[in-house]
């Protein structure tokens, strides 16, 4: 049986070594902590009253921030640089955002479904 312990202390924000042609070289893209998720996801919605829309602007770069790390895990961005990674490369963005998609298990419906629900 596992123990506060143990769960608090281990190392379950896995990252992928991720080439970026565009960009000369690698990055390491991890997964999210559940806080992260969370914001990020609410980041998604914008909400006036009753009516929810979709909030896609950025949204590669806003999910990018979050993800793109040093090889130990550290966050290489923070929320200042979203504008900025936005005026990168959208080929080099797709490509990082496709890999944080898929290692934190976010499929395109699952934003869309945020907005439903």
């Amino acid at each position: 049986m596992l123990d506060k312990k143990t769960i608090l202390n281990a190392d379950d924000l896995p990252r992928e070594q991720v080439a970026v042609p565009q960009w000369g070289g690698d990055v390491f893209v991890r997964t999210l902590t559940g806080t992260e998720r969370d914001d990020f996801e609410q980041s998604c919605i914008t909400s006036k009253g009753k009516n929810k829309d979709m909030n896609l602007k950025n949204i590669r770069a806003r999910l990018c921030v979050l993800c793109i790390c040093e090889e130990d895990g550290t966050r290489l961005f923070d929320a200042r640089d979203v504008e900025s990674l936005g005026k990168k490369s959208a080929k080099a963005l797709d490509l990082i955002f496709a890999v944080a998609q898929r290692v934190n298990g976010l499929a395109g419906e699952d934003v869309e479904d945020l907005a439903k629900n």
